[in-house]
């Protein structure tokens, strides 16, 4: 007989799902102090930015190669999704694909140190680039077709090639506090729209 009560996969399920979302937290706290003190941060600057342990950190991620991959493909994943949801919310197309490409920046300071935190490790570093690739262009693409078909920006514009500048100009940020990268970033932006 039930009686309405939750079953008993009920508690493991919702174990899961806590496990998954403090799991998201660490990584966002571990994306927040990257971005402010780069990858070699250290680990105790992470937890206690998230409210867990170090043993925590441990736990989930032995070492920091395999948290540096964690928060790489976890900013990348939240950086393809936040392109449609943009696209549908933002008050034009041209809009989105500027708050859009903040965030891909954003991104970008937290990816400075990757290769030197995954020394010696080629095939993981050419997978996550493939699956920065693979998720990432299609939502640049789909940014930048929307905004020519308003009319915002030149038609015919590609996505590679955006992403790539807007790399290459965030390129040495983090080793000069007067280089402002987000302004560069922000000229070339604007400088795909149509003259009215």
């Amino acid at each position: 007989m039930n009686d309405g009560g939750p079953g008993p996969g009920s508690s493991a399920r919702s174990n899961r799902k806590d496990a998954r979302r403090n799991q998201q937290a660490l990584l966002d706290a571990a994306a927040a102090v990257f971005v402010t003190s780069g990858v070699e941060a250290p680990v105790r600057d992470i937890a206690a930015k998230a409210g867990v342990g170090v043993a925590t950190i441990y736990r989930h991620f032995p070492t920091r190669a395999d948290l540096v991959v964690a928060v790489y493909r976890h900013q990348i994943d939240a950086c393809a999704e936040a392109g449609p949801t943009l696209l549908a919310v933002g008050p034009t197309p041209y809009a989105a694909l500027g708050r859009w490409v903040d965030l891909f920046v954003d991104f970008l300071v937290t990816k400075h140190g990757l290769a030197a935190a995954m020394r010696g490790d080629s095939t993981s570093f050419e997978a996550l680039h493939a699956y920065f690739l693979e998720r990432l262009l299609p939502v640049c693409t789909q940014l930048l077709e929307a905004a020519a078909a308003s009319g915002e920006i030149h038609s015919g514009l590609d996505a590679y090639h955006l992403m790539r500048g807007i790399g290459n100009l965030c390129i040495g940020a983090e080793s000069d506090p007067r280089y402002d990268a987000r302004r560069l970033v922000a000229l070339l932006v604007a400088g795909l729209r149509q003259p009215n």
